[in-house]
């Protein structure tokens, strides 16, 4: 598929701030099944952006600005070629040794309820990639997935306490319960091309899980969704969970509250239509 992206996002100060840093995860790379064809980040004010790339292998921006800041109008468009997989995942720059997904975190450890899952999951005894894609659909059933991405970041003992959430959460409960059946499992941050019309307008990025399965390498699995990505997922970022991979992240210097807008399109390009 042939995709275009748009991602608009406002931060606007109730206070002037003095200066704003801001870390972007917003810039995919091409890997096998993902072509780049163009892509580009513009600030509507006087910024200065430095790009590099993490330890996680992730292109990042690192977005400066001195006061006094009222206001930051962000604006990432793209167009990206995709092809289906069946969510495995070649050729996509990654430094780390698979082992280090092993590792749980803060928002990622395991709990009771997480536990109880695991012992209640029907397809214990299959091969690995019939166990995950079993542990997958367990997830998915457990809550339906928000529309809309919460401000609040919540552990998977949180998440599991309300049993209420959107695809991060989702894509949380997915990794704890991978890694505590032995198996590296990553956080991924990305869009998604919706083609039902009924689906309503997603207005945030939507995340879901790489696990590495023995004998296949990694393969992504989405929660939310209860399938492996296809050619209308776009991979961006990255990480142990999502203040690895978080779209924006970063710290500013002044008083006040900040109010943050989002807004995400993703659709076919006129080229795709054409064809």
């Amino acid at each position: 598929m042939r995709l275009l992206i748009q991602h608009q996002t406002e931060y606007r100060y109730t206070e002037p701030q003095a200066r704003v840093v801001q870390l972007l995860r917003m810039t995919p790379s091409s890997h096998i099944g993902q072509n780049i064809v163009d892509w580009r980040i513009d600030v509507d004010c006087d910024a200065r952006l430095k790009h590099s790339t993490d330890g996680f292998g992730n292109i990042v921006s690192m977005l400066y600005l001195a006061g006094p800041v009222e206001r930051i109008g962000l604006r990432v468009t793209g167009e990206v070629l995709t092809e289906d997989r069946a969510g495995a995942v070649s050729g996509a720059i990654d430094p780390l040794p698979s082992a280090v997904y092993r590792r749980a975190t803060e928002l990622t450890a395991p709990c009771d309820a997480l536990l109880d899952l695991l012992r209640d999951h029907d397809g214990a005894n299959g091969d690995a990639l019939s166990r995950i894609h079993g542990l997958n659909s367990a997830v998915c059933r457990l809550f339906p997935c928000k529309e809309h991405r919460s401000t609040e970041v919540r552990s998977v003992g949180e998440v599991l306490d309300v049993r209420s959430g959107c695809s991060m959460d989702m894509a949380h409960v997915l990794i704890a319960a991978a890694r505590a059946s032995g198996f590296p499992a990553r956080f991924v941050t990305g869009y998604i091309y919706r083609d039902d019309p009924d689906c309503g307008h997603r207005e945030a990025p939507h995340f879901w899980a790489e696990i590495d399965v023995p004998e296949f390498g990694w393969i992504g699995f989405d929660p939310a969704n209860d399938m492996c990505p296809n050619d209308h997922y776009v991979r961006i970022a990255q990480g142990l969970d999502f203040r690895d991979a978080a779209p924006i992240s970063g710290a500013r210097v002044g008083g006040g509250h900040e109010v943050l807008a989002i807004g995400v399109d993703v659709s076919l390009s006129q080229e795709q239509y054409q064809a």
